[in-house]
């Protein structure tokens, strides 16, 4: 017997293997050249990442954004914007995991809900650093090698033209009878 004469067929795909989702809030302190009297603005710029599979069980997401903000100074008489980068390593673990994947080598997708978000920017308790709380959010996938088992309908013994006969006729006897797929 020959594998063609079982019912069923094993067929190997990538598949996605893992999901994983993770808000991350943090406070990142800049320091500005100039004792800040007050906060005019805050604006999170030139974000990127990049994610790489840390183990079975955990994405890592390394990342850059530019923190710049509007403050003034000198008894609110002038006025100065200070940038700041801010690195970031978020680890995300997956909250489901199919455990049929096989082989070493995955792929991960991440994807960003929340951009770096500024929720807060306060001048800090001593007066000469200023507070960000800034939001972001991933969903990542760990993509894999898995098996499909797919069932195989035996060939009818049915000429060529009676097959595209009935496939016709069945196609516009559906469309008639207003049937949809």
């Amino acid at each position: 017997m020959s594998y063609r004469d079982y019912s069923y067929r094993e067929i190997i795909t990538k598949a996605v293997c893992g999901k994983g989702r993770k808000l991350t809030k943090a406070t990142n302190y800049v320091d500005p050249s100039n004792r800040p009297s007050s906060v005019l603005g805050c604006w999170i710029i030139n974000h990127a990442y990049h994610a790489k599979e840390k183990d079975k069980e955990c994405i890592e997401i390394h990342g850059t954004y530019d923190i710049n903000i509007w403050y003034s100074f000198n008894d609110n008489t002038k006025t100065e914007v200070v940038s700041h980068t801010v690195q970031y390593c978020d680890e995300i673990i997956l909250s489901s995991k199919d455990d049929q994947c096989f082989g070493n080598e995955y792929d991960v997708i991440a994807k960003v809900i929340q951009q770096p978000n500024c929720l807060k920017c306060n001048i800090d308790g001593k007066g000469n650093k200023i507070a960000v709380e800034v939001e972001r959010e991933f969903v990542v996938k760990l993509i894999g090698e898995t098996k499909v088992n797919v069932k195989v309908e035996p060939v009818q013994p049915i000429g060529y033209e009676q097959h595209q006969h009935h496939y016709q006729t069945s196609k516009s006897d559906e469309f008639i009878k207003g049937k949809r797929n």
